[in-house]
């Protein structure tokens, strides 16, 4: 019975190198995730920057994924990959440079460095997923990269606003990017154009895919992402639709409270809701796999 509990005991405790490696990755990280955090509540932080702040829900997700991977954690041997070395290295030399976007990019390859340096490659894979999570909610300048290529979608969302607003008899010219009502003008911006929501959205997809294990699934994955698309894009399309009409109106505080304030943390966080019902859906009346019967017929 001594024996018994002294092993479950050590196996619900973390070991003394554990603990080492949480108090240095605490004291190295955590001024920086609070910055992140207290940017993201608080929109104090660089517009880019803003476009994770899904990283709200994801990062806790991803460190209780990895939490209750501990079990089998402990079951690889352990092992040392030459690779982890050198991510250690560079996330060192990224973070010491004090350059906020390369000090943000070291999280990551610090955590996948020791993921490599203690367990190699079975234990990167084994945390690819909480990994993964924890990358996409790393602020870069991904956005910024981006906002020249989506001209299209923006054109596109203010042209069906402008279609939407027409069906409701307002008088509206749409010009490229630019909605006017009542000579008032709205510039679909990429911000606006939901390309952060974009991201938000496919975020918490893949959340949903992995907790639900649709993943298994290739053609519930892909239409499940595909619709989560497509409701980022008729949400946007909505919303824009009615910012134009609250702008041209003259309706200040409905366009404040839908455009700066809690109505659009609201509207977001609706269109998320729906997603997991979209996902139900999903699994309900599409099979895992579409299998394919050939008949033969036998010539009498």
């Amino acid at each position: 019975m001594t024996l018994k509990t002294s092993v479950l005991k050590s196996r619900g405790s973390l070991a003394p190198l554990s603990i080492a490696l949480m108090g240095l990755l605490a004291v190295m990280y955590g001024p920086l995730l609070w910055h992140w955090v207290d940017g993201w509540l608080n929109k104090s932080i660089s517009i880019q920057h803003e476009y994770f702040s899904h990283g709200l829900i994801g990062l806790p997700f991803a460190a209780y994924l990895a939490w209750s991977l501990r079990p089998q954690w402990r079951e690889l041997p352990d092992q040392l990959h030459p690779s982890g070395i050198g991510l250690l290295a560079m996330a060192s030399a990224l973070y010491l440079s004090q350059l906020s976007d390369w000090m943000n990019i070291s999280f990551p390859l610090m955590l996948a460095g020791l993921c490599m340096t203690l367990k190699g490659w079975p234990g990167l894979k084994l945390m690819g997923f909480p990994l993964a999570l924890v990358a996409l909610a790393t602020p870069s300048q991904l956005p910024y990269l981006i906002e020249p290529y989506i001209l299209p979608l923006q054109s596109f969302i203010a042209s069906v606003a402008g279609f939407l607003l027409m069906q409701a008899g307002i008088d509206v010219t749409v010009d490229q990017i630019y909605l006017r009502v009542n000579d008032q003008m709205v510039e679909v911006a990429p911000h606006c154009a939901g390309l952060k929501m974009l991201f938000t959205s496919l975020y918490v997809a893949l959340m949903l895919i992995y907790w639900n294990d649709v993943w298994r699934s290739r053609l519930r994955t892909i239409l499940f992402l595909l619709a989560t698309v497509g409701v980022s894009v008729s949400g946007n399309i909505i919303r824009n639709a009615l910012l134009s009409y609250f702008h041209g109106v003259g309706n200040k505080a409905a366009f404040a409270w839908l455009h700066d304030s809690w109505g659009g943390d609201l509207y977001s966080a609706l269109m998320l809701l729906s997603l997991i019902f979209i996902l139900r859906l999903i699994q309900t009346y599409v099979p895992s796999q579409l299998s394919l019967e050939i008949k033969s017929e036998t010539a009498v």
